[in-house]
This record gives C-alpha cells, sequence and structure tokens, in this order.
C-alpha cells in the first residue's frame, strides 16, 4: 500500500500540488467487484482545499487516473455502518449517498479517522460521523496555528519541511570542524556526545553558583507574610469599629423602605379612587335625560342618545379586580342598571306607540292611491324613525328581550299596513287590466256579445289553453276556404276568442304597460323598507345578533327563526342576513300570492300575457340577483318568475295540444291551416316582445316544440284531407311557413326553415305531376311501347318496321290530339288547380308554370323519340311549343 501510495503521490497529486493524507482501496457495494481508491489529499497553496479523490486503475494500462473528486466540505455524514463489529462496509453522504466496501476494516478506520482530523483542523464543520467507535476520534485537537493534526499528518508535514537559514548555517559550520563525519558517522556522534555533557556540566555549575541569590529570595518572602500578618490585624480593627455604624444603616434603610411602601400604597389608592370616579360616574344632565328626556323632538332624542352611550359606557367599564367588592361600586351598577331600565322601558313604549300611529295614519293616505296604479310613499315615516336608531343599537345591546319585542311588533304593525296597501294597489291592478270595477261592472272595452261577456265572467276572461287564449274555438274550427275561414275569424274576433293578429294590440300594451307599472312600484318599495329595516334595527350582513332574552323560538310565514339563549346571552342564531329577509318575509307576506293572482288573471285574459310577464319578470329578477342575490325582493321575484314560466311552458303545451286536436271539414277545400297561420302572429309577436330579453333561450325552446308541432299536424290533417290533394295541403302550407321564417329570421330555426322549403319544393313537384298526368294519353301508351320494343333489345331505328308500332300507326295516333283539343283539356286543368288552391297563398300561377314546364317537357320527349324512331318520316305532332306556351297564356288570362 505504501508503494501504491507513493507511486500515486507522485503521478497524480504532485502535478496537482496536493498532498496525499490517507488512502483506502474500495469497491461499491452490492455491485461487481471493482477495485478503485478513495484519497484524502489537501492543497499545498493556501488557503487550504481538502478533497476526497476517487481514482481508478486504467483500463488500457497499468498507470492511475483521477475520475471524481469531492470537496470535504460538501461531505454531511459519515457512517461506518457498525461501531463495535468488524465491518469493512461504509457510507459517504456527499450530494447523495455512495456505498463502499474497504479491502481490510484497519484500512476503513485509518480512512475514516483522517478524514475526522482533517474535519478538525481546517474546516471545523459539522460532520456526523455515525456507528464509529469513539478510539478512531480524538477527543481534542493541539492548539496553535503552527501544530500539525496527529500522526502520520505531522510525519507528512515534517517530511517536507525545510531548514531556515540560520540552521543551515549552524550545520554547515558543524560540518566543516568535523570533516570526517561523513566518512566516520560513529565518530561524529560521539564528539557531538562529548560536546553535550559539557554543556550539561556547566549548566549544573550556574545552577549550584545561583543558590545564594535563592536565599536572599527565601528571605525577602518571609519578611513579606510578616507585613501581611500586621495589616490583617489592622482591617480587623477597623470591621470592629464598622460594625456598630452597619447596624444604624440597616435601621435608616428599613425605615425608608417603609416609607417609600407607604408612599408607593397611597399614590396606587388615589390612582384607584381617580378610575373609579372616572369611569363609573354619570353627570346629572344625562341621568335627568334618560329619566325625563323628550323622544319627540330632535334635540331631545340627541340628548337621550349622548346620555344612553354614556351610561353603556358606564355600565360596560371593565373593572380591575377587587372593585366589583366594593359597597359603593355595587350601588353605582345597581344604580345604572335601574336606569337602563327606566330608559329601555320608557323607549320602547314610545316606539311602540309610533308603531301603532303610523299604521293607522299611512292608512288615511291609502284612498288617493285607489284609483291611480302607486303605491304610498314611507319615506317621512322611515326618516322620522331613523333618527331613533342609534338608540335602537343601544336597546340590541343592552336589553335585546325588549328589542326583539320591539322587532316583532314593527313586524306585525307594518304587515297589516303593508298587505292593505298591496291588497288594494294590485286591486287597482286588476280593474285596469280588465277593465272592470270590484263589484264586477265593465268599463268600455272591445265590442262583444252577450255570449262572450258572459264566458268571460264565468272563466275570469277566458281560458288559457287556445293558441292565441282560448280553446273552445280551436276545436270548432274546420279546414275551410280562404272565404270561409276570413268569416270564421270574424266569428272568432264576435265570441272574445280572437287570435295574436284580431287581439286589440292596445289592450296588450295596456297589460304590459301595467304589469311593468306593478313591479316598478314594488321594486322600491321593498328595497327602501329592507334599507330601512338594517339602518334602524342595526342588522348588518354577515355578522351575529347578541343581547339578553329567554330561550325561545318564534316562527315566522315564509322561514323559522330559533332563537336560543342562557344566562341573558344567545347560543346560537340565523345571520343578521337572514333575519332581514325574515323581516321581510313577515312583512311583504301578501307580495308573492298577490303577484300569483295577478299573473293568473293575466293568463286568463290571454295567454299570449305569458310572455310579456316572462320578459319583465326575468329583467326584474336578474336586475334585484345584481343588487342582492339572496334579498327578499330577489328571492321572491324568482319565485314568482318560476309560475310565470310554468304558464309560458303551459301556453305552448296547450297550442301544440290543439293543433293535435284540430279536426278538418269534408265538404271545403283546406288551405292554409289556422295554426299555421296562428304560428306565424305568434312568432311575430314574440320577436317583438323578446327583442333583446334575458331570457331568450326559453322562446327558443318553445319554437322548437311548436315548429314540430306544426309540422306534425300539418302532415296530420294532409293524411286525413278528403276535398283537397295531400300535396296542395303540404305545399301551400309549407310555403306559407317557409316565408313566416325567412321574413322573421328565426337563428334557431334555420334548419326548420329549409326543411320546409324543401317540403314545399317536394309536394309541388309532386302534385304537378300527379295533376298533370298523362294529357295526350295514347300518344303517352304509344311511346311506352315503342320504349318497352327498345328496351328488348330492337333498334330505334328498326322500330318503325314493327307492325304495331309503324308509321300509319303512329299518324293514326298524332291526329287524335289536334291543338284545338289540347287547348281544351289545359283549360280543364287549369279550372281543376284553381279549384284545389285557396287564394290566400297565391300559388296558382307557380303551380300553373310548372305544369307548363312539365307538359313542355313531355312534348319534347315524344319529338325525341320520333326523330330517333322515325328518321326521315317527315311525321311532327299537330301543335308546337309555341303553341303550348300560346295556350297556357291565353287560359291564364282568360281566368
Amino acid at each position: 500500500m505504501t508503494a501504491i501510495k507513493h507511486a500515486l503521490q507522485r503521478d497524480i497529486f504532485t502535478p496537482n500540488d496536493e498532498r496525499l493524507l490517507s488512502i483506502v482501496n474500495v469497491c461499491k457495494a452490492g455491485k461487481k467487484k471493482r477495485n478503485c481508491f478513495l484519497c484524502a489529499t489537501v492543497t499545498t497553496e493556501r488557503p487550504v482545499q481538502v478533497n476526497v479523490v476517487k481514482v481508478k486503475k486504467s483500463d488500457k494500462g497499468d498507470f492511475y487516473k483521477r475520475q471524481t473528486a469531492w470537496a470535504l466540505r460538501d461531505l454531511a455524514v459519515v457512517d461506518a455502518k457498525d461501531a463495535v463489529k468488524e465491518n469493512p462496509e461504509f457510507d459517504l453522504h456527499f450530494d447523495k449517498v455512495y456505498k463502499w466496501v474497504a479491502s481490510s476494516t484497519v484500512e476503513k478506520n485509518t480512512f475514516i479517522s483522517c478524514i475526522w482530523k482533517l474535519n478538525q483542523r481546517y474546516l471545523r464543520k459539522k460532520i456526523d460521523f455515525i456507528n464509529v467507535s469513539s478510539q478512531l476520534l480524538e477527543e481534542s485537537v493541539p492548539s496553535g496555528e503552527n501544530q500539525s493534526v496527529a500522526g502520520g499528518d505531522e510525519e507528512a508535514v515534517d517530511e517536507y519541511q525545510e531548514l531556515n537559514a540560520r540552521e543551515e548555517q549552524d550545520i554547515e559550520i558543524m560540518m566543516e570542524g568535523c570533516e570526517y563525519a561523513i566518512s566516520n558517522a560513529e565518530a561524529f556522534a560521539e564528539k557531538l556526545s562529548r560536546e553535550l555533557q559539557v554543556l550539561d556540566g556547566a549548566n549544573i555549575q550556574s545552577i549550584m553558583a545561583s543558590e545564594k541569590q535563592v536565599n536572599i529570595l527565601m528571605k525577602l518572602l518571609d519578611e513579606a507574610l510578616k507585613e501581611v500578618d500586621q495589616i490583617e490585624l489592622k482591617l480587623s480593627s477597623y470591621e470592629e469599629m464598622l460594625q456598630s455604624v452597619k447596624e444604624q444603616m440597616d435601621q435608616i434603610s428599613e425605615s425608608n423602605h417603609l416609607i417609600h411602601l407607604s408612599n408607593t400604597n397611597n399614590v396606587k389608592l388615589l390612582s384607584e379612587i381617580e378610575f373609579l370616579v372616572n369611569h363609573m360616574d354619570l353627570a346629572k344632565g344625562h341621568i335627568k335625560a334618560l329619566q325625563e328626556g323628550d323622544l319627540t323632538s330632535s334635540r331631545g332624542i340627541e340628548a337621550c342618545t349622548n346620555a344612553a352611550d354614556a351610561l353603556l359606557q358606564c355600565m360596560n367599564v371593565a373593572l380591575r379586580p377587587g372593585h366589583d367588592m366594593l359597597h359603593a361600586v355595587k350601588q353605582q351598577q345597581q344604580r345604572f342598571s335601574d336606569l337602563r331600565e327606566q330608559f329601555a322601558r320608557r323607549l320602547a313604549s314610545h316606539l311602540n306607540s309610533v308603531f301603532v300611529q303610523q299604521g293607522h295614519d299611512q292608512s288615511s293616505t291609502l284612498a288617493q292611491h285607489s284609483v291611480e296604479l302607486t303605491l304610498p310613499n314611507h319615506h317621512p315615516f322611515h326618516r322620522d324613525l331613523l333618527r331613533y336608531a342609534k338608540l335602537m343599537e343601544w336597546l340590541k345591546n343592552t336589553d335585546y328581550g325588549k328589542y326583539e319585542g320591539l322587532t316583532k311588533n314593527y313586524m306585525d304593525y307594518l304587515s297589516r299596513l303593508y298587505e292593505r296597501e298591496i291588497k288594494d294597489f294590485f286591486e287597482v291592478a286588476k280593474i285596469k287590466m280588465t277593465g272592470t270595477t270590484r263589484e264586477g261592472k265593465k268599463f268600455a272595452t272591445l265590442p262583444r256579445k252577450e255570449s262572450a261577456v258572459k264566458q268571460e265572467t264565468e272563466s275570469l276572461h277566458g281560458s288559457s289553453g287556445k293558441l292565441t287564449g282560448s280553446t273552445s274555438s280551436l276545436n270548432k274550427l274546420s279546414v275551410q276556404s280562404s272565404g270561409n275561414r276570413r268569416s270564421q275569424s270574424s266569428s272568432l274576433l264576435d265570441m272574445g276568442n280572437m287570435s295574436a293578429s284580431d287581439l286589440d294590440v292596445a289592450d296588450r300594451t295596456k297589460f304590459d304597460k301595467i304589469f311593468e307599472q306593478v313591479l316598478s312600484e314594488l321594486e322600491p318599495l321593498c328595497l327602501a323598507e329592507q334599507d330601512f329595516i338594517s339602518k334602524f334595527f342595526k342588522l348588518q350582513q354577515h355578522q351575529s345578533i347578541s343581547g339578553t332574552t329567554a330561550n325561545e323560538a318564534e316562527e315566522m310565514d315564509g322561514g323559522v327563526l330559533v332563537r336560543s339563549y342562557t344566562s341573558g346571552v344567545p347560543q346560537t342564531i340565523s345571520s343578521e342576513k337572514d333575519m332581514i329577509r325574515q323581516m321581510m318575509t313577515k312583512i311583504f307576506r301578501c307580495i308573492e300570492p298577490e303577484l300569483n293572482n295577478l299573473i293568473a288573471l293575466g293568463d286568463k285574459i290571454d295567454s299570449f300575457n305569458s310572455l310579456y310577464m316572462l320578459v319583465k319578470m326575468s329583467h326584474h329578477v336578474w336586475t334585484a340577483q345584481n343588487v342582492d342575490p339572496a334579498s327578499f325582493l330577489s328571492t321572491t321575484l324568482g319565485n314568482v318568475l318560476v309560475t310565470v314560466k310554468r304558464n309560458f311552458d303551459k301556453c305552448i303545451s296547450n297550442q301544440m295540444k290543439q293543433m293535435d286536436e284540430v279536426k278538418i271539414s269534408k265538404k271545403s277545400k283546406v288551405g292554409i291551416l289556422p295554426f299555421v297561420a296562428e304560428f306565424e302572429e305568434f312568432a311575430a309577436l314574440a320577436e317583438s316582445i323578446f327583442k333583446n330579453a334575458e331570457r331568450r333561450g326559453d322562446l327558443d325552446k318553445a319554437y322548437i316544440k311548436l315548429i314540430r308541432a306544426v309540422f306534425v299536424s300539418v302532415e296530420k290533417v294532409a293524411n286525413e284531407s278528403q276535398k283537397t290533394p295531400r300535396d296542395v295541403v303540404m305545399m301551400e302550407n309549407f310555403h306559407h311557413i317557409f316565408a313566416t321564417l325567412s321574413r322573421l329570421k328565426i337563428s334557431c330555426l334555420e334548419a326548420e326553415k329549409k326543411e320546409a322549403k324543401q317540403k314545399y319544393t317536394d309536394h309541388l313537384q309532386s302534385y304537378v305531376i300527379y295533376s298533370l298526368g298523362q294529357p295526350l294519353e295514347k300518344l303517352n301508351h304509344f311511346f311506352e311501347g315503342v320504349e318497352a320494343r327498345v328496351a328488348q333489345g330492337i333498334r330505334e331505328e328498326e322500330v318503325s318496321y314493327q307492325l304495331a308500332f309503324n308509321k300509319q300507326e303512329l299518324r293514326k295516333v298524332i291526329k287524335e290530339y289536334p291543338g284545338k283539343e289540347v287547348k281544351k283539356g289545359l283549360d280543364n286543368l287549369y279550372k281543376k288547380v284553381d279549384k284545389h288552391l285557396c287564394e290566400e297563398e297565391n300559388l296558382l300561377q307557380v303551380v300553373w308554370h310548372s305544369m307548363q314546364d312539365e307538359f313542355i317537357r313531355q312534348y319534347k320527349h315524344f319529338e325525341g323519340l320520333i326523330a330517333r324512331c322515325y328518321p326521315g318520316s317527315g311525321i311532327t305532332m299537330e301543335f308546337t311549343i309555341q303553341d303550348i306556351l300560346d295556350y297556357c297564356s291565353s287560359i291564364a288570362q282568360s281566368h
């Protein structure tokens, strides 16, 4: 190992200015044994750097190479695995854990000991040596900058120390005096020994010569001891003399301490008295204000408020330990309690009288609002009561029982007042909607028959089933001609069950305006009352209520408010935000039922009113939720919105049901079906109502349901029609639907618009082909035979040689269809088409033009067959294409 150490020092570390101090032969634990060396080195230059270097033998030769180096300052833990048993394994914790197995336990221990010494000398850092025998770790390190670590380190250092100039000079002189030292080392050593003996003898003589001086020194020491004894005697006499003075000074010090303690106690007593006087003394003016203060004037209310605050401060003062045992303090506290109870009782009584008076005085103002759709303004009452807001807060903090009683009384009186006002307000709204008095007398409205008036009276102005307000008339409708349908519309108007186009627009506008005014009046009323309750009763959101009362549970309309208290302090209670909402629910408990009744009335007057109500109510709910999503107004309007949406869905469902139940007449042509025209009117009205509305999605869903129901019902009616061909019913109605959707441009119905156009086109083509049929029947049968022969394999130019299809037979068939007969047949066809189509949709000319094109197509087909199968025969039809155009034009003009 020594040879390897010197080889490594020479080949690897000396070129890098490093000294090798310790070496251990290791291999990695758990892997195939590939030996390498771990070396502990230090640099020769300052500052000294200590490293642990991994050196391994090169694969290409016998020389060693430096593989990895770690700074000793990065070493955190040295784990020797076992401090008792011999174990060659050990771990070094650098940036990660390196596990090694040494070739012998001795080498491992020597290397770990060297690491510990280097750490102590150069780093002085905390490296944890675990599972290491204490014998390997030296307990102390020699001090001094020039001292070595120990053992092998010192030898390593001495091995490389240089001689200084003086030592070099002395050795040269000695070598010059003993030139034979090199050749005879024993003689040189003997000479040095003799000289050393001479020096020792000289030292002994020098010591013996100094004995006299030692005796003199001892004599001086004896004299000094005598002087010390004399000084101690004097000090003892001085101490005895001062003992009496010390006793007197102790007495004086004790007296001063007692005087100081007495002064301190007096100062503390004065401070306590001043504290009690300053914090528990209520001014006479405040006492008078609490006992006799005027609670009706602004000045008196302010004085009472200041006095109440002062009283609360006196009662809530934080007494120091022992104050509550003083008789005067107890008397003052009892006096304050009596004042608080007396003033709280007087304040509660006054506010209760104010609440009662408000209920009676406000009722006198209802008459002026009975004919106008407005609600009374409570702002003056709120303004007067807000002067007591601070006193209410004081009452809440000092006597919660009376505060809660005032809260309950306010809700009781104000709920009755608001109930009268709101019911009268809604009664006026209903009168304005229906045009009737409270006794049922009608004002001037649309002219209607007596039966309609009776029906309206019995059913509260109509049922809500029909597409535009009623089911009775639609069930009686039959599919008739356009003239009959117009007469039906007139009868519907007389019956009071008007379609969307016939219903008086002014009535719907009036309803929309009234409903909007109702909501616009209710919103500020509720918001003003909620703001007042929050300010007057000091109810802020997200806070807890504190006060004094007994255990109780009070059930309110719209919710249960549970309060539980022990020893005068509430333990659990709803948040003040919930309490505001519950108070509002108690006070305005009639708003939601009245709104629902008004909505039901509007829906029975005309189910289309649900569209107006859905838009208006959605807007007001959206506005209320933006202000406070959990407020009473937002919750109430949200509940009512559910009812409005339910009515809207019911309206759509009834329309779909009536489409399914529609019956058609067997004696008249169908024309445009009533529910198709009514869908157009519904869509036009809905688009005007829902423009920029928040609930546009609800309308789009209704559109999808309605249009699909219309499609199905048109198919059903067309299949059941006996007077009018199926294709005509489909063609006319889907043309009308397509025109309606194109005009209104409803984005959610683009697919249905394309479908309607496709159905219209398909059934137009089907009707044209079916109605036109084969106007040249015999000629058509002849050429069908020709085409059959060609299909059997006979060449077209050889068909004329067939006996049944020769030129003579062809000429005979052509002569049966002169121009006069063709025109007569087209004229009859025109009359037939005119009889099938209705005037409302005005599709006669479109159909006639399509039939003209189809007839010309057949004519060209015949001419083509003649040219191919009878070439050079000179056979032609009795009439030309121009003749066909002239016939069709003259027939259309004549009719």
